[in-house]
Protein backbone atom coordinates (compact mmCIF):
# COMPACT_ATOMS: atom_id res chain seq x y z
CA UNK A 1 0.00 0.00 0.00
CA UNK A 2 1.25 3.71 -0.76
CA UNK A 3 0.67 5.03 2.79
CA UNK A 4 2.97 2.19 4.43
CA UNK A 5 5.42 0.80 1.58
CA UNK A 6 8.69 3.02 3.50
CA UNK A 7 7.95 2.26 6.60
CA UNK A 8 11.23 0.36 7.55
CA UNK A 9 9.83 -3.28 8.21
CA UNK A 10 8.25 -3.12 4.57
CA UNK A 11 11.50 -1.99 2.90
CA UNK A 12 13.35 -4.93 4.68
CA UNK A 13 15.37 -2.27 6.69
CA UNK A 14 14.21 -4.24 10.01
CA UNK A 15 14.08 -8.17 10.09
CA UNK A 16 10.66 -9.58 11.27
CA UNK A 17 12.73 -11.35 14.08
CA UNK A 18 14.08 -8.15 15.25
CA UNK A 19 10.68 -6.33 15.23
CA UNK A 20 9.07 -8.89 17.15
CA UNK A 21 11.74 -8.99 19.71
CA UNK A 22 11.73 -5.08 19.81
CA UNK A 23 8.37 -4.81 20.55
CA UNK A 24 7.83 -7.78 23.47
CA UNK A 25 11.17 -5.80 24.96
CA UNK A 26 9.39 -2.46 24.87
CA UNK A 27 6.18 -3.64 25.66
CA UNK A 28 6.85 -6.00 28.84
CA UNK A 29 9.45 -2.64 29.76
CA UNK A 30 6.79 -0.19 29.12
CA UNK A 31 4.10 -2.43 31.00
CA UNK A 32 6.71 -3.16 34.05
CA UNK A 33 7.60 0.72 34.50
CA UNK A 34 3.82 2.13 35.07
CA UNK A 35 3.41 -0.85 36.71
CA UNK A 36 5.97 0.16 39.80
CA UNK A 37 6.18 3.45 38.61
CA UNK A 38 2.27 4.75 38.30
CA UNK A 39 -0.38 2.25 39.52
CA UNK A 40 -0.90 -1.43 38.11
CA UNK A 41 -4.26 -0.43 36.72
CA UNK A 42 -2.46 1.93 34.23
CA UNK A 43 -0.14 -0.90 33.41
CA UNK A 44 -3.00 -3.70 32.57
CA UNK A 45 -4.36 -1.29 30.69
CA UNK A 46 -1.62 -0.72 28.75
CA UNK A 47 -0.66 -4.19 28.47
CA UNK A 48 -4.04 -5.09 27.31
CA UNK A 49 -4.41 -2.20 24.82
CA UNK A 50 -0.93 -4.06 23.45
CA UNK A 51 -2.61 -7.06 23.23
CA UNK A 52 -5.99 -5.82 21.40
CA UNK A 53 -3.87 -3.98 19.01
CA UNK A 54 -1.40 -6.69 18.07
CA UNK A 55 -3.96 -9.38 17.98
CA UNK A 56 -7.36 -8.62 18.08
CA UNK A 57 -7.17 -5.37 15.76
CA UNK A 58 -4.27 -7.03 13.34
CA UNK A 59 -5.93 -10.57 12.76
CA UNK A 60 -9.75 -8.68 12.19
CA UNK A 61 -8.68 -6.78 9.55
CA UNK A 62 -8.56 -9.33 6.98
CA UNK A 63 -11.74 -10.98 8.51
CA UNK A 64 -14.29 -8.08 9.39
CA UNK A 65 -14.58 -4.48 8.94
CA UNK A 66 -15.30 -4.64 12.97
CA UNK A 67 -11.59 -4.06 12.83
CA UNK A 68 -12.45 -0.39 12.86
CA UNK A 69 -14.41 -0.69 15.98
CA UNK A 70 -11.63 -2.39 17.59
CA UNK A 71 -8.90 -0.14 16.85
CA UNK A 72 -11.61 2.64 18.00
CA UNK A 73 -10.98 0.65 21.24
CA UNK A 74 -7.77 0.72 21.45
CA UNK A 75 -7.42 4.39 20.64
CA UNK A 76 -10.03 4.94 23.84
CA UNK A 77 -7.58 3.21 26.24
CA UNK A 78 -4.67 5.80 26.36
CA UNK A 79 -6.97 8.48 27.96
CA UNK A 80 -8.51 6.86 30.15
CA UNK A 81 -4.69 5.32 31.09
CA UNK A 82 -4.26 9.27 31.74
CA UNK A 83 -6.78 9.61 33.44
CA UNK A 84 -6.11 6.22 36.00
CA UNK A 85 -2.70 7.59 36.04
CA UNK A 86 -3.21 10.97 37.23
CA UNK A 87 -6.36 9.67 39.69
CA UNK A 88 -3.89 7.43 41.62
CA UNK A 89 -2.83 10.45 43.74
CA UNK A 90 -6.47 10.52 45.16
CA UNK A 91 -7.13 6.73 45.45
CA UNK A 92 -7.48 5.32 49.10
CA UNK A 93 -6.03 1.83 47.85
CA UNK A 94 -2.31 0.43 47.83
CA UNK A 95 -2.33 -1.80 45.09
CA UNK A 96 1.70 -2.38 45.38
CA UNK A 97 1.00 -4.60 48.12
CA UNK A 98 0.95 -7.16 44.72
CA UNK A 99 -2.14 -9.14 46.65
CA UNK A 100 -5.12 -9.79 43.33
CA UNK A 101 -7.42 -7.82 46.13
CA UNK A 102 -5.24 -4.64 46.05
CA UNK A 103 -5.28 -4.43 42.67
CA UNK A 104 -8.88 -5.40 41.68
CA UNK A 105 -10.09 -2.53 44.65
CA UNK A 106 -7.90 0.22 42.68
CA UNK A 107 -8.84 -0.67 39.54
CA UNK A 108 -12.38 -0.12 40.61
CA UNK A 109 -11.84 3.06 42.06
CA UNK A 110 -9.86 4.62 39.34
CA UNK A 111 -12.54 2.97 36.86
CA UNK A 112 -15.76 2.23 38.17
CA UNK A 113 -16.60 5.29 40.40
CA UNK A 114 -18.32 8.23 39.90
CA UNK A 115 -15.00 10.11 39.77
CA UNK A 116 -13.76 7.83 36.69
CA UNK A 117 -16.76 9.33 34.95
CA UNK A 118 -14.47 12.00 33.22
CA UNK A 119 -11.91 9.32 32.23
CA UNK A 120 -14.66 7.54 30.69
CA UNK A 121 -15.77 10.32 28.58
CA UNK A 122 -12.50 10.86 27.47
CA UNK A 123 -12.16 7.68 26.34
CA UNK A 124 -15.86 8.26 24.54
CA UNK A 125 -14.62 11.30 22.54
CA UNK A 126 -11.22 9.13 21.29
CA UNK A 127 -13.27 6.32 20.63
CA UNK A 128 -16.34 8.27 18.46
CA UNK A 129 -13.97 10.38 16.73
CA UNK A 130 -12.16 7.68 15.08
CA UNK A 131 -14.94 6.68 12.97
CA UNK A 132 -14.87 9.90 10.86
CA UNK A 133 -11.26 10.65 10.77
CA UNK A 134 -10.54 6.85 9.78
CA UNK A 135 -13.15 6.18 7.19
CA UNK A 136 -12.83 9.79 5.69
CA UNK A 137 -8.78 8.97 5.32
CA UNK A 138 -9.55 5.47 4.08
CA UNK A 139 -11.78 6.64 1.36
CA UNK A 140 -8.81 7.56 -1.52
CA UNK A 141 -7.15 4.22 -0.56
CA UNK A 142 -10.07 1.69 -0.48
CA UNK A 143 -9.03 -0.04 -3.71
CA UNK A 144 -5.36 -0.46 -2.02
CA UNK A 145 -7.04 -1.87 1.16
CA UNK A 146 -9.48 -4.35 -1.19
CA UNK A 147 -6.33 -4.96 -2.98
CA UNK A 148 -4.21 -5.86 -0.20
CA UNK A 149 -7.04 -8.37 1.00
CA UNK A 150 -7.85 -5.76 4.02
CA UNK A 151 -12.06 -5.67 5.01
CA UNK A 152 -12.26 -2.01 5.75
CA UNK A 153 -15.85 -0.91 5.50
CA UNK A 154 -14.91 2.00 2.78
CA UNK A 155 -13.91 -0.68 0.14
CA UNK A 156 -17.01 -3.15 1.18
CA UNK A 157 -19.95 -0.41 1.79
CA UNK A 158 -19.09 2.75 1.72
CA UNK A 159 -22.70 4.31 2.14
CA UNK A 160 -22.45 2.59 5.73
CA UNK A 161 -19.10 4.11 6.36
CA UNK A 162 -20.37 7.38 5.51
CA UNK A 163 -23.71 6.98 7.91
CA UNK A 164 -21.10 5.50 10.84
CA UNK A 165 -19.20 8.84 10.52
CA UNK A 166 -22.32 11.10 10.63
CA UNK A 167 -23.02 9.16 13.31
CA UNK A 168 -20.23 9.38 15.77
CA UNK A 169 -20.46 13.01 14.65
CA UNK A 170 -22.96 13.83 16.02
CA UNK A 171 -22.57 11.44 19.26
CA UNK A 172 -19.23 14.31 19.73
CA UNK A 173 -21.79 16.65 21.28
CA UNK A 174 -23.47 14.93 23.83
CA UNK A 175 -19.99 13.69 24.99
CA UNK A 176 -18.88 17.09 25.29
CA UNK A 177 -22.41 18.48 27.05
CA UNK A 178 -21.13 15.24 29.55
CA UNK A 179 -18.11 17.07 29.94
CA UNK A 180 -19.52 19.92 31.13
CA UNK A 181 -22.47 18.30 33.38
CA UNK A 182 -20.03 16.69 35.00
CA UNK A 183 -18.12 19.45 35.92
CA UNK A 184 -14.81 18.87 34.49
CA UNK A 185 -15.19 22.25 32.46
CA UNK A 186 -17.36 25.10 32.44
CA UNK A 187 -20.82 25.11 30.71
CA UNK A 188 -19.25 27.77 28.26
CA UNK A 189 -17.68 24.94 26.97
CA UNK A 190 -20.35 23.02 25.75
CA UNK A 191 -20.91 26.29 23.17
CA UNK A 192 -17.52 26.60 22.26
CA UNK A 193 -17.13 22.72 21.69
CA UNK A 194 -19.92 22.61 19.82
CA UNK A 195 -18.83 25.15 16.93
CA UNK A 196 -15.74 22.91 16.36
CA UNK A 197 -17.99 19.97 16.53
CA UNK A 198 -20.44 21.62 14.03
CA UNK A 199 -17.83 21.71 11.46
CA UNK A 200 -16.83 18.05 11.64
CA UNK A 201 -20.30 17.32 11.48
CA UNK A 202 -20.81 19.86 8.21
CA UNK A 203 -18.29 17.87 6.72
CA UNK A 204 -20.01 14.69 7.42
CA UNK A 205 -23.40 15.33 6.20
CA UNK A 206 -21.39 16.30 3.05
CA UNK A 207 -19.76 13.31 3.02
CA UNK A 208 -23.10 11.06 3.27
CA UNK A 209 -24.75 12.99 0.92
CA UNK A 210 -21.67 12.69 -1.74
CA UNK A 211 -20.72 8.94 -0.71
CA UNK A 212 -17.06 10.32 -0.05
CA UNK A 213 -17.24 12.16 -3.75
CA UNK A 214 -16.52 15.70 -4.61
CA UNK A 215 -13.56 15.92 -2.23
CA UNK A 216 -15.99 15.70 0.76
CA UNK A 217 -14.62 12.62 2.38
CA UNK A 218 -10.89 14.99 2.53
CA UNK A 219 -13.01 17.58 3.82
CA UNK A 220 -14.23 15.73 6.64
CA UNK A 221 -10.62 13.75 7.24
CA UNK A 222 -9.02 17.81 7.39
CA UNK A 223 -11.75 18.69 10.04
CA UNK A 224 -11.44 15.30 12.05
CA UNK A 225 -7.74 16.56 12.06
CA UNK A 226 -8.55 19.59 13.53
CA UNK A 227 -11.79 19.07 15.20
CA UNK A 228 -9.80 16.96 17.88
CA UNK A 229 -7.37 18.88 19.03
CA UNK A 230 -9.49 22.33 19.24
CA UNK A 231 -12.29 20.24 21.37
CA UNK A 232 -9.25 18.92 23.76
CA UNK A 233 -7.27 22.34 24.10
CA UNK A 234 -11.33 23.94 25.15
CA UNK A 235 -11.31 21.13 27.92
CA UNK A 236 -8.15 22.32 29.69
CA UNK A 237 -8.55 26.29 29.27
CA UNK A 238 -11.99 25.47 30.12
CA UNK A 239 -11.23 23.42 33.12
CA UNK A 240 -14.11 23.63 35.97
CA UNK A 241 -12.71 26.73 38.18
CA UNK A 242 -9.25 26.94 36.19
CA UNK A 243 -9.85 30.74 35.79
CA UNK A 244 -11.15 31.42 39.31
CA UNK A 245 -8.17 29.63 40.75
CA UNK A 246 -5.66 31.95 37.94
CA UNK A 247 -7.29 35.10 39.12
CA UNK A 248 -7.24 34.08 42.70
CA UNK A 249 -3.31 33.75 42.08
CA UNK A 250 -2.92 36.82 40.24
CA UNK A 251 -5.17 39.35 43.13
CA UNK A 252 -5.36 37.06 46.05
CA UNK A 253 -8.87 35.73 47.11
CA UNK A 254 -7.93 33.51 49.93
CA UNK A 255 -11.11 32.03 50.25
CA UNK A 256 -10.72 30.79 46.27
CA UNK A 257 -7.24 29.40 47.50
CA UNK A 258 -8.60 27.31 50.71
CA UNK A 259 -10.64 25.76 48.21
CA UNK A 260 -8.49 24.81 45.52
CA UNK A 261 -6.43 23.21 48.73
CA UNK A 262 -9.48 21.44 49.60
CA UNK A 263 -9.95 19.99 46.64
CA UNK A 264 -6.01 19.29 45.83
CA UNK A 265 -6.34 17.20 49.57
Amino acid sequence: MSRTKNRPLVRGLVSKRAALVFAIATGMVGSGLLWYGVNPTTSILGAGNIALYAFAYTFSKRIHPVNTWIGAIVGAIPPLMGWCAAASQYSTKNAMQASSTSVWEEAQELLFTEQAIGGWLIAGLLFAWQFPHFFALSYGVRKEYAGAGYKMLTSTNMPMACRVSLRYSLVMFPICAGLSYYELTDRAFVVTSGVANAWMLREAIRMWRLNGEKGSARALFWASVWQLPIVLVLAMVQKKGLWDRIWAGIYGHPELEEDWEEEEL
